[in-house]
């Protein structure tokens, strides 16, 4: 029953409360405030709230202190009643009874010296109910109770708003107990008190004022920092990417974290798009040397190779293989421009990678004839991957093997099955490579200055597109090579764990 009703209000809430707060939102996006003043209006609220808090605050210490020194001078005033009424016996005793007693006497008001500051009060005579003093002229039995002991009335004309607070206390002499009701009169510290707080609401106002001038000053002081950001970005284009940054100097905050951070995002943002024109000019030069080789061909046809059968055969030949050249070259920047726009898709299945390995073993001894090509270990490890994506990759690193290897040179390559994860290896006995070769080999359009005067083909892509099919399987690659004694290109596949 409390679970319904606990989620009964909590239904009623979010269907009156997430309106408002929509409406809320809708009508503030209309307007377009900045930061400055968003945290000013801040500032503003919580001045204002704690404001009110300690003005609140100070009222009821304010009428706490009143009550407790009411509280004193009506101890005061029992203990003057408790002597009057001691001295008005002892008078009865002298005179043997011809006095009167205490209660048909008429006094002043000299028993009650604190009425003029708001204390009245009347006394009882407990055993006997009889009234004995009463100088209360205000009633409350028909006022405005708001607190315990605390009754209120509206102002009346010129009259300030009531403020009583009534209690009782007893005193005992001579074996008579008295009963007395007081009655503390607040109206004249209500208004010391409220002229207080009006004076010191204007004083705090203007302290407000002053804080949020300043605040406003500081925030625009602090906020300096993101307008030189916003101006900086602002001028920022592909002709000055490479020498516009963000000044971080002078700050040691979040700022300046987010200003070191949005120059990281310029120098990768500068380092992508050098990439990307060293791409499109390495790609332009590569596509024309074959499209020149064409071109030449073409034109020495034109003039005289119908007639010459030898010059004839010779053109078609070279056009065939330049064509498959560029053929090549345009599937390989196909590939790398579907994985750089995520459009790759790899269709990865499980089977057996000793299969493919061996065949590709095979495949090589049939077509490379002058090369040692050797498979000392051929195991059986199941894979789980693009099984045609894979071959291409291994593809890339057994034809660099040939590509970089002399006549009589060995090529081994091997298939190992460790603890479930598939270690491929291709090792060559060839040219080799340095370590700058070895720092940048996957780098697109990437060749080994010594590779370019051996005048030995390639694009430079083959290797950044078997890098990107291995990790594409979370696999890894290891480069083990010497510079003339040959390279070796360890390939691991990781098992599938799940």
């Amino acid at each position: 029953m409390k679970n319904r009703l606990v989620e009964a209000i909590r239904q009623l809430l979010i269907k009156i409360i997430l309106p408002l707060r929509k409406k809320k939102e809708n009508f503030l996006g209309q307007f377009r405030f900045s930061i400055e003043f968003r945290i000013s209006l801040q500032y503003l609220k919580l001045l204002l709230i704690n404001g009110a808090i300690f003005m609140a605050a100070i009222s009821l210490l304010y009428y706490f202190s009143e009550w407790k020194n009411c509280e004193k001078k009506a101890v005061a005033i029992i203990n003057q009643f408790i002597s009057t009424v001691e001295e008005e016996e002892t008078l009865v005793n002298l005179y043997e009874g011809n006095l009167p007693s205490y209660g048909e006497r008429e006094h002043n008001l000299s028993i009650n010296p604190y009425y003029i500051d708001g204390i009245s009060f009347k006394v009882y005579d407990s055993s006997t109910n009889k009234e004995l003093y009463n100088d209360i002229s205000y009633d409350i039995t028909e006022k405005k109770k708001i607190l315990n002991k605390v009754y209120s009335e509206d102002k009346v004309g010129d009259e300030p708003m009531k403020l009583i607070i009534y209690e009782e206390k007893k005193a005992a002499n001579n074996n008579i107990t008295y009963k007395f009701h007081f009655q503390y009169d607040f109206a004249e510290a209500s208004s010391k008190l409220y002229g207080l707080i009006i004076n010191v609401s204007i004083v705090y106002l203007v302290l407000v004022y002053i804080i949020i001038r300043r605040g406003k000053k500081s925030d625009r002081k602090l906020f300096q920092p993101i307008y030189e950001m916003s101006a900086t970005a602002n001028k920022l284009t592909v002709n000055n990417l490479h020498s516009e940054r963000l000044n971080v100097e002078g700050t040691k905050n979040e700022l300046k974290d987010l200003a070191m951070v949005i120059n990281d995002m310029l120098d990768r943002i500068e380092t992508s798009y050098e990439s990307q024109k060293q791409f499109v000019s390495d790609a332009s030069h590569e596509l024309r040397t074959p499209i020149a080789v064409i071109q030449g061909y073409a034109n020495l046809l034109n003039r005289w190779g119908t007639k010459d059968e030898d010059v004839l055969m010779e053109s078609i030949d070279a056009i065939n293989n330049e064509a498959k050249s560029m053929q090549d070259l345009v599937e390989k920047l196909l590939f790398l421009s579907r994985h750089d726009k995520k459009t790759l898709k790899l269709v990865k299945k499980r089977f057996n990678m000793c299969t493919v390995v061996e065949d590709m073993v095979k495949e090589t001894r049939l077509v490379i004839t002058n090369r040692k090509i050797e498979s000392p270990i051929l195991q059986n490890v199941i894979v789980y991957g693009d099984k045609q994506a894979l071959k291409q990759a291994i593809r890339v690193f057994i034809d660099n093997a040939v590509k970089y290897t002399k006549e009589g040179d060995t090529i081994t390559i091997t298939c190992e099955n460790k603890s479930g994860d598939c270690v491929i290896t291709v090792q060559d006995t060839g040219i080799g490579m340095t370590r700058k070769d070895v720092d940048n080999i996957f780098k697109r359009f990437y060749r080994s200055e010594h590779v370019r005067n051996e005048k030995i083909s390639g694009h430079g892509l083959g290797l950044s597109i078997a890098k990107l099919i291995i990790m594409g399987h979370t696999g890894k690659i290891k480069i083990r090579s010497q510079f003339t004694k040959g390279t070796t290109f360890t390939i691991t596949l990781p098992r599938r764990r799940h």
